[in-house]
C-alpha cells in the first residue's frame, strides 16, 4: 500500500509531499491542474524512460520517493533474490533525474537497475490510465486477462519452455535441410578437393621439414666443400694435424709437470680437448661421406613443396595444419551426404515428439481458459448490468490457430449492448462509456486474482455520469475493501463523494511562477469541492445541499 509520495522539482511541481491511506481514495482537480503530472512522477518512480526536460525549470535535479506498507503482502523472495534488504512496513522506492540527462533509482537506499525498479514496481501499484481502455480489443490483453483469471502463470512458463524447444527442433530440421541441399549441390566438388587433399598424404610439420630439406639440398656443394675443408684442418692431409698438435703439445707439457706443478692442469685440460677434436674429426668425416647431390631428391622435395604451396593457395590459408582441417572437414561434409538421410530422420523425430509436448501443454492451457473465459462471462454480465447495461451480452470466443508463443488459442472479447443486435468484437461496436465500464468491471475481477497492494483508475468514469457513476464509486469502493488501496483519478462528483480520502490538485501563482500542488480536503472542502463539481465556479446553497447528500448517502 502506498503511504507516502514525495516529489521534488518535477515538471509545475516544486515541492509535494503527501500522506496516503487504505481504502477508496479520489483525487480530483481541474483539467490542467497537474494529477497528470503527478501520474507521471508515480510512472517515473516505477520505472518509466526518464527525461530531462521534466526537471522544473532552475534546478539541478528531480527526486521522486515513494514509501510503501507491504506487511499484508508476501515479498521478502523478490528482495533476497535481488539482495536487497526488506522492510515490510516501509519499503521506499526513489528515482532521482539530472539535468545532465542521468537518473538513478533506488530501492531501501539500494542501488537498482530500471529492470529490477520495473518489475517490483509492477507488483505493487497498477495505473489504469485512459489509453489503457484501447486494449479492450487487443488479443494479447484479452489473452493475458484469461490467463490472470485462470492463475497459469506456472503452465505458461511449462508451455514457453516447451514452446521453445519446438521451434529449436524446428529450426534444426529446416538447417538440416538446407545443409543436406546444398552439400548435394556441391558433393562433386567436395570429393574433388577431398581426393586433392587426401592424395598429399598430409602430415603435421610435413611443410617445415621438407623446407629445411630443401636449403639443405640447395647448398650441399658448399656443405661438402666446408666439411672437406674442416676435415684437412682436423686430420690433415698426409701431414701433421691439428688434433696430433694438440696430442704433441700436452705431451710436451707433462714433460715438466715435475718440476712446474702448474702444468699438471694444463696438460688435462688438453687431453680431454684432444678427446673432443678427435670426435668432431670423425664426425665431421662421417658426415662429409653421407653429403651426397641428389637431383632426384632434389626434385622430389621441390615438387612435394610446389603442392603443398598449391594447395595453401586454393584453400586460402598459409600451413599444412590447416588444410589438414579442410581435409577433416571435407571428409566429414561427404559423410554428412552418406548419412544424411539417417540424421535428418533423428532430427525430424525429435521434432515430432516436441510438437507432441507442446500440443499436449497448450492442450491444458486452452481447457484452463475455456474455464476462466466461463467464469469471466458470468461475472461480466453480473457487474455490467448494475452499470447500466441491463441487455449486456458478453462471450469470450476461443478458436484454434497455429502454435504462437503464448499458445494456440485465438480469443476474441465479443459483445453487445442489446438483445437485438449480433455480438461482435468488442472494440467495434462499444461506446467509450461501456468500454469504460468493461474495464473496470474486468480489473475488478482481476483484483480478486491477483493481490496487488495499490491500483490507480486514471479517469475511467469517461463517457458515464449520474447512477452509473455511483455505480461504478460502489465497485471501486469493493475493490478497496480487500486489503487493497485504490485511488481514482475523477471528474464526476458521484464517484468523488464516495472516497474515504480526498485529495484535490490544483494550480497556483508563486513568485517562482504556476506551481502544481496537493492536498487533502477536511469535510468542508469536501463539500465545497463536490458543489463545485456540481454546480460549476459559481457554488450555489442548492449545490452544496446536493454534495452534502451525496456525501452522506
Amino acid at each position: 500500500m502506498l503511504k507516502q509520495l514525495y516529489i521534488k522539482n518535477f515538471a509545475l511541481i516544486d515541492t509535494l509531499d503527501m500522506e496516503f491511506f487504505p481504502g477508496f481514495s479520489v483525487i480530483t482537480g481541474e483539467t490542467g491542474a497537474g494529477k497528470s503530472i503527478i501520474l507521471g512522477a508515480i510512472n517515473l518512480l516505477l520505472g518509466q524512460r526518464a527525461d530531462s526536460r521534466l526537471i522544473k525549470k532552475g534546478a539541478d535535479k528531480c527526486v521522486i520517493e515513494a514509501h510503501f506498507d507491504l506487511s499484508r503482502y508476501d515479498m521478502k523472495a523478490f528482495f533476497d533474490e535481488n539482495d536487497i534488504e526488506y522492510d515490510a512496513n516501509d519499503t521506499i522506492l526513489r528515482r532521482e533525474l539530472l539535468a545532465s540527462g542521468k537518473s538513478r533509482a533506488f530501492i531501501n537506499d539500494t542501488p537498482t537497475s530500471l529492470a529490477i525498479t520495473r518489475k517490483l514496481g509492477e507488483q505493487l501499484i497498477d495505473i489504469h490510465s485512459q489509453h489503457q481502455n484501447l486494449m479492450l480489443g487487443n488479443e494479447d490483453f484479452q489473452l493475458k486477462v484469461l490467463d490472470i483469471m485462470a492463475q497459469n502463470a506456472i503452465l505458461l512458463e511449462e508451455y514457453h519452455s516447451a514452446y521453445d524447444k519446438l521451434q529449436k527442433a524446428r529450426n534444426n530440421v529446416a538447417e538440416a535441410k538446407r545443409e543436406m541441399q546444398k552439400a548435394i549441390e556441391n558433393e562433386e566438388f567436395y570429393r574433388f578437393q577431398l581426393n586433392e587433399l587426401q592424395a598429399a598424404n598430409l602430415q603435421h610439420g610435413m611443410q617445415e621439414q621438407l623446407e629445411a630439406e630443401q636449403e639443405k639440398l640447395n647448398h650441399v656443394e658448399d656443405i661438402k666443400g666446408t666439411l672437406y675443408q674442416v676435415d684437412v684442418m682436423l686430420n690433415g692431409n698426409g701431414e701433421r694435424s691439428l688434433v696430433d698438435d694438440i696430442r704433441e703439445a700436452a705431451r710436451t707439457l707433462a714433460g715438466i709437470s715435475n718440476v712446474y706443478p702448474e702444468a699438471a692442469g694444463m696438460v688435462e685440460r688438453m687431453e680431454d680437448c684432444h678427446i673432443e677434436l678427435k670426435d668432431i674429426a670423425q664426425e665431421v668425416g662421417a658426415s662429409m661421406d653421407g653429403i651426397e647431390i641428389d637431383p632426384e631428391r632434389q626434385k622430389q622435395v621441390n615438387e612435394s613443396l610446389d603442392m603443398i604451396y598449391s594447395l595453401e593457395q586454393k584453400h586460402h590459408t598459409d600451413s599444412v595444419d590447416r588444410l589438414i582441417e579442410k581435409r577433416d572437414e571435407l571428409e566429414q561434409k561427404i559423410l554428412n551426404i552418406d548419412n544424411g538421410d539417417e540424421r535428418l530422420k533423428e532430427l525430424e523425430q525429435k521434432l515430432s515428439e516436441a510438437n507432441a509436448n507442446c500440443k499436449e501443454v497448450a492442450g491444458r492451457l486452452t481447457a484452463t481458459r475455456r474455464k476462466a473465459a466461463t467464469t469471466v462471462e458470468r461475472g461480466m454480465k453480473d457487474r455490467l448490468v448494475p452499470l447500466g447495461i441491463p441487455k449486456v451480452r458478453f462471450s469470450i470466443s476461443i478458436e484454434p490457430r497455429e502454435f504462437q508463443r503464448d499458445g494456440c488459442d485465438a480469443v476474441a472479447f465479443l459483445f453487445s449492448a442489446n438483445s437485438s443486435s449480433d455480438m461482435m468484437p468488442i472494440s467495434q461496436v462499444a461506446s467509450g462509456g461501456e468500454i469504460a465500464r468493461v474495464m473496470l468491471s474486468l480489473k475488478a475481477m482481476i483484483s480478486n486474482a491477483v493481490k496487488l497492494p495499490t491500483i490507480i483508475f486514471d479517469e475511467i468514469d469517461t463517457g458515464v455520469s449520474g447512477k452509473i457513476a455511483e455505480k461504478m464509486a460502489l465497485i471501486m469502493q469493493e475493490m478497496a475493501q480487500s486489503e487493497r488501496q485504490v485511488i481514482s483519478i475523477t471528474h464526476l462528483p458521484q464517484i468523488a463523494a464516495r472516497g474515504t480520502t480526498h485529495y484535490k490538485v490544483y494550480k497556483e501563482e508563486t513568485e517562482n511562477g504556476t506551481e502544481s500542488t496537493m492536498t487533502r480536503l477536511n469535510d468542508e472542502q469536501r463539500v465545497n469541492e463536490i458543489a463545485q463539481m456540481l454546480s460549476g465556479s459559481d457554488i450555489t446553497d442548492a449545490a452544496k445541499h446536493n454534495a452534502k447528500d451525496l456525501l452522506g448517502a
